[in-house]
């Protein structure tokens, strides 16, 4: 009898995805990694973050990162989801110094990557997680504040809007947090162990991924 084969979830993205903060479990990827690995016939899931990723580095491996994780002859993954744009959000050398990507650079970004993305498969993305501008510079030399990622978050959901892929917010439900300041890490920047912990809770309940996982009953359970 033919084992079924498992859909391949890649996903893309910066430190975030990677999981960079999170000792305990490897951060919120890893986690769902490992929660559909138990789980029967839960999706494969590549881990392809990297750490200081921004949209065009993204954009200019997803191609290759695509096509060479397909396991079977012939074969692509089944599914994208990128998590991106909180590096592209920071300003370099200054509190008002200049955009790593501007954010009309990001918008256009966007709107040739996600066509590009879901001609390959279906593809998901992710908001962006909190930032504490009080701890900035990080490494020294580039400043994160809230209503910057605020704003590039908005940009990355009217990208999703315009090519119709699904998209899950993050910064407003961490914020809604009452000590969301304990979610991330001493360097302002990247989440810890909590922080992962929920992120991966939201995404381990998000309805459109697990429609797309053919995991209905877990989705069934959320809404109970």
């Amino acid at each position: 009898m033919a084992m079924p084969v498992s859909p391949k979830l890649i996903v893309l993205g910066d430190s975030g995805v990677f999981g960079w903060g999170d000792t305990e479990q490897g951060g919120w990827c890893e986690r769902l990694r490992r929660h559909w690995m138990d789980t029967p016939a839960g999706p494969v899931v590549y881990n392809l973050g990297v750490r200081g990723d921004g949209l065009e580095r993204l954009a200019a491996r997803l191609p290759a990162e695509v096509h060479c994780r397909g396991e079977l002859r012939r074969q692509l993954p089944q599914g994208i989801l990128l998590g991106i744009g909180l590096n592209d959000s920071a300003r370099v050398g200054r509190p008002d110094g200049r955009h790593q990507l501007a954010p009309e650079g990001f918008l256009h970004g966007l709107q040739q990557l996600l066509p590009l993305a879901r001609s390959l498969a279906p593809t998901f993305v992710l908001g962006l997680t909190p930032v504490d501008a009080e701890a900035m510079p990080f490494a020294g030399v580039l400043w994160y504040d809230l209503s910057t990622v605020r704003r590039y978050e908005g940009l990355l959901q009217e990208a999703c809007q315009e090519a119709d892929v699904p998209f899950l917010p993050l910064l407003e439900p961490l914020l809604a947090e009452r000590h969301w300041l304990q979610l991330l890490c001493s360097d302002g920047l990247h989440l810890n162990e909590a922080g992962h912990a929920l992120v991966y809770e939201r995404i381990r309940q998000w309805p459109a991924l697990l429609r797309w996982a053919g995991l209905e009953a877990a989705l069934q359970l959320t809404a109970v």
